[in-house]
C-alpha cells in the first residue's frame, strides 16, 4: 500500500493532488489535439475535462491492485499546473506498476515529463517495492519514447496495430525498468 506524503518535490516541481482550481489548467491542455493524438481520449470539451479532473481528483493512493495514483505537476516557480503524471499498480502478485505523463505544449523541451516521471519511478521501486514498472505509449509519439527512455527503461516491445484507437488502429510500444536496474542507476 502507499499513500504518499505530499507534496512530493523535485528539483523544479511539486507533486500535488489535483484540486477542483486545477479545472482551467487541465482543460488547457486536455482539449488540445496535439496534446490528446496519441491518446485514449480527446481532445476534451468541457465536460469531458470536468470528468477528467473528478476521476484524477479520486486517484489519491495505491491500496490495491488497479489503484492509480494521479498527481498535478506544478512548476514551484510560478504556481502553474502544467501537466500531470501517474502510477497505476497493474499487479500486486508480480509487483509490477506503470507510469505516464502528460504535459502542456508550452512547457515541453524542458525536461519538467522526465523529472516528474523519474519520482513517480521512485515511488514505484523505492515505495511501493515493485519489481517492474512499464511505460506504454503510442509506437508514433517519439517524444514520449525519449522521456522513457532518459529514465533507462528500455523498449521491450513493438505491438503491430494491437489497439484501435479513434478509429484507427495503431501500433503499441512498451518500455520497461526493473528494480535491480533502477537501484544499479537507471535512474
Amino acid at each position: 500500500m502507499l499513500v504518499p506524503d505530499l507534496p512530493l518535490r523535485t528539483d523544479r516541481l511539486d507533486l500535488r493532488l489535483f484540486t477542483a482550481d486545477d479545472f482551467a489548467a487541465l482543460h488547457g491542455y486536455q482539449s488540445r489535439a496535439d496534446v490528446t493524438r496519441y491518446l485514449y481520449f480527446g481532445p476534451n470539451d468541457e465536460a469531458a475535462s470536468r470528468e477528467a479532473l473528478a476521476r484524477k481528483r479520486a486517484r489519491v493512493a495505491l491500496r490495491a491492485e488497479g489503484d492509480v495514483l494521479n498527481l498535478a505537476l506544478v512548476l514551484r516557480e510560478t504556481g502553474a499546473v502544467i501537466g500531470d503524471v501517474l502510477l497505476i499498480w497493474t499487479s500486486v502478485a508480480h509487483r509490477q506498476g506503470e507510469i505516464g505523463y502528460v504535459l502542456h505544449p508550452d512547457h515541453a523541451g524542458h525536461g519538467y515529463a522526465t523529472e516528474a516521471a523519474r519520482e513517480m519511478l521512485r515511488l514505484g521501486f523505492d515505495e511501493l517495492g515493485l519489481h517492474r514498472i512499464v511505460g506504454r505509449l503510442d509506437a508514433r509519439n517519439t517524444a514520449s519514447a525519449r522521456v522513457l527512455e532518459r529514465l533507462g527503461m528500455r523498449r521491450e516491445a513493438h505491438l503491430r496495430e494491437n489497439e484501435l484507437v479513434k478509429g484507427e488502429w495503431t501500433d503499441e510500444a512498451v518500455y520497461a525498468l526493473l528494480a535491480r536496474e533502477w537501484r544499479a542507476g537507471g535512474r
